[in-house]
């Protein structure tokens, strides 16, 4: 039997506006954005110019921001598997989890497969869209108790802050 994960669903500001929010993610206690880094790594190094390494990590864990609050009409419906059509990936069947770090979803989401049976909900086949010769990025499957991930769906975590933004930095 494969272990559950425990997912945290987040509201946050993405601006100094704090009625301009976005939905973010902690999976076991780690944000999605530090699983999405960890994947790309290695990935990002066959592209990237030689960079120190507080840049590379300032970069890899500043690729992804969450998606916004009034882009979901219907939050339910988007993380459980059926997003609206123009947040869907016929093709590939995905659904954004993570969109880019300037508030724009569709400049460099995140894509997962979003798997639901009547006692679990299943993240997998995590992509982006614009490289993919990366394929399916290393990170996941995330399979949680569907009891506990309504619960959390229904009840996001209100943060005043991005949870990766460091003090005195301004998030990307």
């Amino acid at each position: 039997m494969t272990a559950m994960q425990c997912i945290e669903f987040l509201n946050y500001p993405f601006s100094e506006q704090p009625s301009d929010l976005q939905w973010g993610f902690r999976i076991d206690g780690t944000d999605l954005r530090v699983y999405a880094a960890e994947a790309t790594r290695g990935l990002w190094r066959q592209e990237s110019e030689d960079e120190g390494p507080e840049e590379e990590e300032r970069f890899l864990l500043a690729q992804h921001g969450g998606l916004s609050l009034s882009e979901i009409d219907d939050p339910v419906r988007h993380f459980l598997g059926d997003p609206v059509p123009e947040f869907a990936d016929p093709s590939t069947g995905t659904t954004p989890v993570l969109g880019c770090s300037c508030g724009l979803w569709g400049c460099w989401p995140l894509l997962t497969v979003i798997t639901t049976t009547p006692g679990t909900v299943t993240w997998s086949s995590f992509r982006q869209p614009f490289r993919k010769e990366w394929g399916e990025l290393a990170m996941g499957p995330y399979v949680f108790a569907r009891p506990a991930y309504e619960a959390a769906l229904a009840e996001p975590v209100r943060l005043a802050a991005d949870p990766l933004r460091t003090l005195g930095e301004k998030t990307p």
